[in-house]
């Protein structure tokens, strides 16, 4: 399927606003997004069902050109064979007018991209985890999620409804003005809109064409390093050499009181239970209603707190500097992973990117993974061999500096702003900096790995393969700027 394209001057935004559905509505949007789930499963058993039919026939030893052909996943494919059959299947031959035919593509929609990316990463051509099969879509574990996009989808003029097909006008619980006020000037074009159950509560996010308003920053030739952390959420170093820290908000660590007594609460109460098909108590729902408000509310805060700080910095500094950490490697260490996840690395590095490049035209340049940030001095350029965690102030043999370790590797970050002289710097951008050399191997890991107790072997027949670096480098000074990605 053809990717859209807004028209030049234009960028793609959402607006999303909270909903107060009456009882009736809440039905409606449940049904609707149970009916995009009931046709997503479908079209999952619809496709692999020729799969399984092959192999049995394969087994049999049926020749390759009479067995049963494959079933295409192709969106307009599903939809047509969907469309036959929901008239005879009892699955859906009851109640499937009862919803938006949206419904219906939005599960569609979603079996046909599943489809794709399955056979994208088998093939080798998408980069990420390797992707498995689709499967079915629990009714109990589903999020409840459904798009339009045709039929009657606007912000309505009072500023506080918005209408939707089939569900008709749906109250919103924050003024829609922003929005509203584009479209009427004729600056903005919604595209789609997608009901979402999230939190505890209905969202409606819309899809717009809006044209883009360029604001200037306050400081467009000044570049800042971020070097985030645990402790301190965020280390600010700009190209004058001024230095800011942000303190990490701990959301979660504040609220565990509470939830370790809610949590308490749930288990003391009468739960579900699969294995005897046993309903949960009234007394149950409650509690569990109370625990999931408190971790609402925690997800709520962390979320503005992140917004407020990418805000800032995006509309004061003309560059930005971020790493490219591994935080999917870092949730792995168990001392560290519910801290790490509290401070959202990924989500900030996420906002910069698109409030740099959509709302103020600047850069956000993404450092390599492999860059030693702390190890290096920001003073003289040298590169420690080892850095342990617990060392907190970086302390240069070469020249005598001493400066605290997260202050170090800002300033080293913003350093990296004039090595990138082309390009955006966004991530992916492979025009961001000239090829330079890379003077200590920094695309091999730095330490020194020790055999593991348990294993006698490394592969079979008992031969171990060498580890690419078994010695460790002294330090050294750093000639020239290293890669950028």
């Amino acid at each position: 399927m053809k990717k859209f394209r807004p028209q030049p001057g234009f960028v793609v935004q959402a607006y999303r606003f909270a909903l107060d559905p009456n009882a009736t509505q809440e039905r409606a949007l449940r049904s609707h997004c149970g009916a995009a789930r009931a046709a997503y499963n479908w079209a999952v058993g619809w496709v692999t069902a020729s799969w399984w039919q092959r192999r049995a026939e394969e087994s049999y030893g049926i020749a390759e050109d009479e067995l049963t052909p494959w079933r295409p996943w192709s969106l307009p494919s599903l939809r047509k064979a969907f469309n036959e059959a929901k008239h005879a299947d009892p699955r859906f031959a009851s109640w499937w007018e009862e919803n938006s035919k949206e419904a219906y593509s939005t599960g569609l929609a979603n079996a046909s991209a599943a489809f794709d990316n399955y056979a994208k990463s088998k093939n080798g051509r998408r980069k990420g985890r390797t992707m498995g099969t689709p499967r079915f879509k629990s009714k109990r574990k589903a999020r409840l999620s459904c798009r339009f996009t045709t039929g009657t989808i606007r912000v309505d003029g009072d500023g506080r409804h918005v209408t939707l097909p089939r569900l008709g006008t749906l109250r919103t619980h924050e003024p829609t003005a922003k929005l509203l006020t584009r479209v009427q000037a004729a600056t903005a074009r919604i595209l789609s809109a997608t009901v979402r159950h999230e939190r505890g509560r209905w969202f409606a996010s819309f899809q717009v064409e809006v044209k883009q308003d360029i604001t200037r920053v306050t400081r467009p030739d000044a570049a800042v390093g971020i070097d985030l952390g645990v402790k301190t959420l965020a280390v600010l170093a700009d190209s004058t050499g001024e230095i800011r820290a942000v303190a990490n908000p701990t959301h979660h660590d504040q609220a565990l009181k509470k939830l370790r007594r809610t949590s308490r609460t749930v288990s003391r109460r009468q739960g579900p239970d699969r294995r005897t098909g046993r309903k949960p108590s009234k007394r149950w729902e409650k509690a569990n209603a109370a625990r999931n408000r408190v971790h609402h509310r925690v997800a709520n805060l962390r979320a503005n707190a992140l917004h407020k700080l990418t805000t800032a910095v995006a509309a004061e500094y003309g560059t930005v500097v971020v790493e490219d950490l591994n935080v999917a490697g870092m949730l792995r260490n168990r001392r560290l992973a519910r801290r790490i996840a509290d401070a959202g690395f990924g989500e900030i590095r996420r906002q910069l990117d698109y409030k740099t490049r959509q709302r103020h035209a600047t850069r956000t340049i993404v450092a390599s993974r492999w860059y030693p940030s702390s190890k290096t001095c920001s003073g003289c350029g040298a590169v420690k061999a080892k850095l342990p965690l617990h060392v907190r102030t970086y302390a240069c043999d070469a020249c005598g500096l001493v400066i605290d370790r997260d202050d170090n590797a800002a300033l080293n970050l913003a350093a990296l702003a004039a090595a990138c002289t082309t390009g955006t710097g966004v991530a992916g951008d492979q025009d961001t900096a000239p090829a330079v050399s890379n003077p200590r191997g920094t695309d091999q890991k730095t330490r020194a790995t020790r055999r593991s107790r348990k294993a006698t072997a490394g592969r079979a027949g008992g031969a171990t393969l060498p580890h690419p670096r078994q010695t460790e480098t002294r330090d050294r000074t750093q000639a020239e700027a290293l890669t950028l990605r």
